[in-house]
């Protein structure tokens, strides 16, 4: 890590989070307002240095999934409107002396927030109204909608500054009836709320696949996730990859006989293997299923497979034919291998490689 070693580090390209921010920004009106989520200390792309990297883009809102999260951004300076997906009852003190703005999923939630809000003397607080169109998640269902409207109308101590709802298959064609039954729900909830309270909060329902597939649903604002990162859901459309995790090798010998790692399931060729080994293991985010060949790495622009099994901090790569060195960089994934090719290996989504890459590796701004 960086300031102890610099042989592991995620590189956050500025350019290619500004190229994608721009394309999904070119999707929308010029008046509907830009919700970045940063939640999962920013799909492991780190918090505090991609939310910093959208303030200067110019987002209107940022999304935690935690309080935590949110008091770590603001402790670090971040000034933009932060909402917080899942609130609790447990945090609120923190919430309000931070100015986080909790989403309220049911009455329980709301009634708890007020009863602090009342203690401390505050009205108008802002919330936002999480309703359930079909995520079965969280949120307020159809039927709960008369007694929320009553509540609101009876406590100042919170305005409703938005009102929202989950796409649960925005990506899938396959389930596009499913999802425009999910818009038309949240457009007629929303409007029964607004117009029952009175005034007309911010609504929004797009997550990223959703401003890309149904952008006319786009509302005052839309909530823009992994295709800030670098994922699109359309076939065809390349995004630019905003994280590269490079690591520098640490060692390379050369053997004629014997077995490389745990197990011994890393097997030597009899004309000889060059083997380097790199210091990130399935503590950092490697997953162990990527082991024994069935991933490779890029070194100077070449494929170096896995050899063995991937330990917990360190895993062996097969650079025989390969010109390298110890200290040269190598890509476990960015531009080449793409953090989609990684993520199809071991059969899951693009999501769970970011968010799997743990603090200890270091975040570094790119600006170029």
């Amino acid at each position: 890590m960086a300031g102890e070693n610099d042989f592991s580090r995620l590189e956050l390209s500025v350019p290619n989070a500004r190229k994608n921010y721009r394309y999904f920004r070119g999707l929308l009106r010029p008046s509907t307002k830009l919700l970045v989520l940063v939640k999962a200390n920013a799909y492991g792309h780190g918090g505090v240095e991609f939310a910093s990297m959208m303030q200067a883009e110019g987002a209107d809102y940022l999304a935690v999934a935690l309080p935590v999260e949110g008091v770590e951004l603001r402790r670090s300076g971040i000034s933009l409107p932060i909402l917080v997906l899942t609130a609790g009852t447990d945090f609120f003190p923190e919430i309000i002396d931070h100015r986080l703005e909790p989403g309220i999923p049911n009455l329980y939630t709301l009634d708890a927030l007020c009863a602090e809000l009342r203690a401390r003397g505050i009205s108008g607080y802002p919330v936002h109204i999480k309703l359930d169109t079909g995520m079965h998640r969280l949120g307020f269902m159809p039927d709960e909608l008369q007694a929320l409207i009553e509540f609101l109308k009876a406590h100042p101590e919170v305005r409703v500054r938005s009102i929202y709802s989950h796409l649960a298959a925005a990506d899938d064609p396959a389930e596009d009836e499913f999802t425009m039954g999910q818009l038309w729900l949240f457009e007629k909830g929303a409007g029964r709320l607004s117009e029952a309270i009175g005034y007309r909060p911010l609504w929004h329902v797009l997550n990223s696949a959703g401003i890309e597939r149904f952008a006319q649903f786009q509302f005052d604002m839309v909530r823009l996730g992994i295709g800030i990162y670098g994922v699109s859901a359309l076939p065809g459309v390349q995004l630019a990859p905003v994280a590269s995790l490079k690591v520098k090798i640490v060692q390379i010998k050369t053997l004629t006989e014997g077995t490389i790692g745990y197990g011994r399931h890393g097997i030597v060729s009899p004309e000889g293997t060059r083997i380097a080994t790199i210091p990130v293991g399935y503590a950092d985010g490697i997953n162990r299923h990527l082991g024994c060949g069935k991933a490779s790495f890029s070194v100077g622009g070449r494929r170096a497979p896995t050899i063995g099994n991937i330990c917990m901090d360190m895993c062996m790569i097969d650079v025989t034919g390969i010109p390298c060195e110890p200290g040269d960089t190598v890509t476990i994934f960015g531009s080449d291998p793409t953090v989609g090719e990684i993520a199809g290996i071991l059969g899951t989504i693009p999501y769970e490689i970011l968010a799997s890459v743990p603090r200890r590796i270091e975040r570094i701004i790119v600006r170029k």
